[in-house]
Parts: C-alpha cells; sequence; structure tokens
C-alpha cells in the first residue's frame, strides 16, 4: 500500500526518533518509512500471541502495551511495560523461526507503525550497512528480552 507523501514523512520523523533506527541516513530511513503503515488498536486488544506467525514489526507511536514473554502456550511474569518510540515484534526479522515468542496487548488506546518483516529482511539484505546496524540493535534487544526473562 502507497503511503501519502504527509503519511511518509510523519514516519520518516518517528522512526528517526526510535532508539531501534535512530542514527540511519535519510536515505535509509526513508526506505523503512516505505515499508510501514499506521495501525491502532483498542485498550485491552491483543495484538498477538504466542506462537502466531510473526509478519509485522511494531514502533509504539501513542498509548502503552504490554508485552508478556512466555514459553510455550504459556506467559510468565516476566515482560514488560512499552511506552512511545519503542521496537517489538521483533520476530519478524527473524525469517527461519518468525513466531511470535510474547503475547501483546494494548493496555491503552494505541497507535502504531507496522512495519513488513519481510520486506525489511529484503531491504536489510540489499543495504548491507543499514542490516549490520539493524542486525547489531537487534542482537541487543533480543538479549535484554532473555535478561527480563531470566530476571523475572
Amino acid at each position: 500500500m502507497m503511503q501519502q507523501p504527509a503519511e511518509l514523512s510523519s514516519a520518516v520523523a518517528i522512526l528517526s526518533e526510535t532508539n531501534f533506527f535512530r542514527g540511519l541516513t535519510p536515505v535509509q530511513l526513508d526506505a523503512v518509512a516505505e515499508l510501514t503503515q499506521f495501525h491502532t488498536c483498542a485498550e485491552a486488544e491483543q495484538l498477538y500471541r504466542i506462537g502466531q506467525p510473526a509478519p509485522l514489526v511494531y514502533v509504539l507511536v501513542v498509548g502503552t502495551v504490554r508485552l508478556s514473554v512466555g514459553f510455550g502456550e504459556r506467559n510468565a511474569c516476566a515482560g514488560d511495560i512499552l511506552r512511545r518510540g519503542d521496537l517489538f515484534g521483533w520476530a519478524a526479522m527473524t525469517p527461519r523461526c518468525n513466531l511470535r515468542i510474547a503475547t501483546a496487548v494494548c493496555l491503552t488506546a494505541c497507535t502504531f507503525l507496522t512495519i513488513d518483516g519481510a520486506g525489511l529482511v529484503r531491504l536489510m539484505d540489499s543495504d548491507h550497512s543499514l542490516g549490520y546496524r539493524l542486525m547489531c540493535r537487534l542482537n541487543d534487544l533480543i538479549s535484554g528480552t532473555l535478561t527480563a526473562f531470566a530476571g523475572g
């Protein structure tokens, strides 16, 4: 779906303010923004649950989300409360194993930028500088998730 110019510039601005995408070149930010769409959800709406396929990466623009990390079909106490600028749903960036390992529920009405995970992986493959930078950040994100899970 082609975005309108105002939506695209807004997506670029939002991406540039997130820790995950901060420091990308304007060309790289534009390319990632082309893969985004705005999405809203209501309070208490479940975005995804453990074991579901993971086609999208999310950047939280407005609202609060509870992310509950799980093992198998069980949710654990470990998890996180996500706020503006947080990226989640990173399993969409792991093409060989892109199933959700957590459940994400909106605690308030929320607005997101959703990013086509397969498109982002293709973009990272075609721009190795972008791919390396985002894979380093993904590694940090996964390590942080595992540390939070282990710490309870």
